[in-house]
């Protein structure tokens, strides 16, 4: 399957395509409790003015990404001097001015967890919060009814977390015990076959991606943002990889301030995430903070 979604993206030649109005089809949008007062009311995602669809949030001209034999031969030769969290071109922070604070969940799947974690979700629909749902294909293949809801939900944005959940690095850079790619052609294909996948799910292309444990070499984001996509790190980890109690997300979410990327992870119901962002969130909404979608 890895194979064939490369092939056929590598197949197409350089042209525009031209995006339907709205997402792929799907099951309407689910119902939402109203907003507290006074809670997240800023720009595009206005409570009560209707969010954009994921379609809708991206241009409907896209032009295509570079075919993988493209990309090959544009990074050939290249050596990474940066391996972490932070690599240069990579969003850990909204741009400078940026009045709110912006919501992230990892959703990795495979051995380590393909729960949906329900609560954590119903948590953000009480309470309007928009945030960019980052996937992998392993939890996609595992949940195709809960991607198709996700991605009709106007409050969410679906965002491209890999293909088999590894580190971006193109000289094979481990983290967390987990190896990385080791070549341009894998760094290629760990991002553009979930890319197709999610692109066939919403109608549009993912608009970030997230390396599997986030971390990335130099070379590897600029293979990123060359493909038209924005690799997207975080400033707080509010959930350890869903391995905190509930008081510590709590305490870590809580920090945040306007300009941060939160990250936790919805993939393992049951830990701390739902109950310690519930209380996270509505301390910082009580003291007038918003949230936004990442830009």
């Amino acid at each position: 399957m890895l194979a064939a979604a490369i092939a056929v993206t590598a197949a197409v030649p350089a042209r525009t395509i031209t995006l339907p109005d709205e997402a792929a089809s799907g099951p309407p949008p689910l119902g939402a409790a109203s907003s507290p007062p006074g809670n997240n009311t800023e720009g595009a995602i206005e409570i009560g003015s209707g969010m954009p669809s994921q379609a809708e949030h991206t241009s409907l001209s896209q032009p295509l990404p570079p075919t993988r034999n493209e990309t090959i031969a544009a990074f050939a030769g290249r050596s990474p001097r940066y391996w972490g969290l932070q690599a240069p071109g990579v969003l850990s922070r909204l741009p400078r001015g940026a009045s709110g604070i912006a919501l992230t969940i990892d959703f990795c799947g495979g051995p380590g967890g393909n729960g949906f974690d329900q609560d954590l979700i119903a948590v953000l629909r009480a309470r309007r919060i928009p945030a960019t749902l980052f996937m992998n294909s392993r939890w996609i293949n595992a949940n195709a009814g809960a991607v198709r809801e996700l991605a009709a939900e106007p409050l969410f944005e679906l965002a491209n977390h890999g293909t088999t959940h590894r580190p971006l690095s193109t000289t094979g850079n481990s983290a967390y015990g987990i190896t990385g790619t080791k070549t341009i052609e894998e760094v290629y294909d760990e991002i553009m076959a979930n890319d197709a996948q999610l692109t066939a799910v919403t109608g549009s292309r993912p608009r970030y991606f997230r390396s599997g444990t986030a971390y990335l070499d130099d070379v590897a984001a600029d293979i990123v943002n060359s493909l038209g996509i924005t690799p997207a790190g975080f400033s707080i980890n509010a959930d350890g990889g869903a391995t905190f109690p509930p008081d510590t997300v709590t305490r870590e979410a809580a920090k945040a301030t306007p300009g941060d990327i939160i990250i936790c992870h919805g993939n393992h119901p049951g830990r701390g995430t739902a109950q310690g962002l519930a209380v996270a969130l509505d301390k910082l909404t009580a003291t007038g903070k918003r949230f936004i979608r990442l830009p």
